[in-house]
C-alpha cells in the first residue's frame, strides 16, 4: 500500500519535500494555510560560507550541501514547469568601505577559505573595474566565485506548479486531525504551536527597488561604516536590499528605522541607487532556533519535522528535500540529519 504522507506549510521548504516524495512514488498532500512566507521576502542567496560561525561544523556541511546541490535543482525544477528560477551564477563581491569595513572583510574571506570555499582579494580599483558604478570611496573587498542566487519567488511559484492539485487550502492547528502515515511539519514560524519545539520569529525587512538594465551584475555584501547590507540584482531590473535582522516576535510591521538601516550602507556603497523606484518594501520572519541550525528528524513517530532554516532556508531547500524525503520512504533518518534531531541537547540548553 502506498504510505500517505501529509506535509504542513507550502513554503520552500514544504514544497520541495512534498516534490522529492511524489517523485518517490508516495501519495502526498500538502496543507497550505496560505500566508505569507519567509521566502517571499528572502533575497536568494546562494552563499554557504557567508553565515556561518566558528564551531558550526555540521551546519558548514549541511550548507555546502545545499549549495553543491542547487544547479541540478535548479535545472530539473525548471525543466519540469517551464518556469526560468532566476538562477545566476556571477558571485559575489564583498566590499568595504572603511578601514575598519575592510578588517571584517578579511574575516569573513577567512570563514570562505576554511569553509573550503574559494575566495579572492581585491583592490578598490578592482572591484570597480567590475562593478563600475561603486562609489569611488570603497576600499577594497574580494570576489566569492561559488555563490550564486535564486529568485525565491520563482522558485515557489514552480513548486506550486511541479505539486498541482496535491495542495489543500487549510490551516492546521492541532496535528492529531491529520490524516496521514507519515506528517512532515514543514510550517517555519507555526513550527513551535504545533510541535512544541523552540522555534521563534525573527523579523528581517527588504527593500525592493526597479533599477535601470542591470545596474550591477554580481550579489554585493556591503560593508559600510559597521553595516552589513547586501543588494541582489535581478534579470527583471529588480534590486532587492536587505535584510535586517529583529528579535520582534510576530510583529511584521515595516518602520522607517529598518528602512533606513538599509538604505543609508546601501546608499553609501552604490551612489546612485538614490535615484531608483521604490517597487516594494516588506517584512516577514525568519524561523530561527537557539542553535541557528534548522530542526530536522523524526519528532515521534509518523511525524517528521523539516523547520527552523533561520537566515538559510533559501539554500538549504534541495537538500533537506531529498534527506527528508529518503527519511519518509525508508523510515531511516540519513547520517547528515543526525546532528540536527528535534532533541539534540543545543536546544534546550
Amino acid at each position: 500500500m502506498t504510505t500517505r504522507v501529509a506535509v504542513v506549510g507550502g513554503g520552500l521548504i514544504g514544497l520541495a519535500v512534498a516534490w522529492r516524495c511524489v517523485q518517490r512514488g508516495l501519495d502526498v498532500t500538502v496543507y497550505d494555510a496560505e500566508e505569507d512566507k519567509a521566502s517571499t521576502v528572502a533575497a536568494g542567496m546562494l552563499a554557504p560560507a557567508s553565515e556561518i560561525q566558528s564551531g558550526e561544523q555540521a551546519l558548514q556541511d549541511l550548507l555546502r550541501s545545499g549549495a553543491r546541490r542547487w544547479p541540478d535543482f535548479a535545472a530539473e525544477l525548471a525543466r519540469a514547469t517551464g518556469i526560468e528560477l532566476g538562477y545566476r551564477d556571477e558571485g559575489t563581491l564583498i566590499v568595504a568601505l572603511t578601514d575598519d569595513d575592510l578588517r571584517e572583510v578579511r574575516r569573513l574571506c577567512g570563514l570562505y577559505e576554511r569553509a573550503g570555499q574559494p575566495v579572492h582579494a581585491l583592490t578598490a580599483q578592482q572591484l570597480r573595474e567590475r562593478e563600475p558604478l561603486l562609489t569611488p570611496r570603497v576600499r577594497g573587498g574580494a570576489y566569492a566565485p561559488q555563490d550564486r542566487q535564486v529568485d525565491p519567488r520563482r522558485v515557489l511559484a514552480a513548486l506550486r506548479q511541479a505539486i498541482g492539485d496535491r495542495i489543500v487550502p487549510r490551516k492546521i492547528t492541532d496535528l492529531s486531525i491529520v490524516d496521514a502515515d507519515v506528517t512532515v511539519v514543514a510550517a517555519g514560524i507555526g513550527t513551535r504551536s504545533l510541535t512544541g519545539l523552540p522555534v521563534r520569529p525573527v523579523k528581517g525587512q527588504t527593500v525592493r527597488l526597479t533599477a535601470p538594465a542591470r545596474p550591477i551584475r554580481h550579489v554585493i555584501r556591503g560593508y559600510a561604516r559597521s553595516r552589513t547590507v547586501y543588494l541582489v540584482p535581478r534579470h527583471d531590473g529588480e534590486l532587492v536590499i536587505g535584510a535586517t535582522e529583529e528579535e520582534r516576535g510576530v510583529d511584521t510591521s515595516v518602520t522607517a528605522g529598518g528602512v533606513l538601516d538599509l538604505l543609508r550602507p546601501a546608499a553609501d556603497l552604490l551612489p546612485e541607487i538614490v535615484e531608483y523606484p521604490v517597487r516594494e518594501i516588506r517584512a516577514g520572519l525568519r524561523p530561527g532556533t537557539p542553535d541557528n541550525a534548522p530542526i530536522l528528524g523524526a519528532l515521534k513517530a509518523g511525524v517528521i519535522v523539516a523547520a527552523g532554516h533561520y537566515r538559510n532556508g533559501v539554500l538549504l531547500t534541495p537538500v533537506t528535500a531529498d534527506l527528508v524525503a529518503d527519511l519518509v520512504a525508508t523510515g531511516v533518518p540519513p547520517e547528515q540529519l543526525k546532528p540536527f534531531a528535534p532533541d539534540r541537547e543545543a536546544l534546550w540548553t
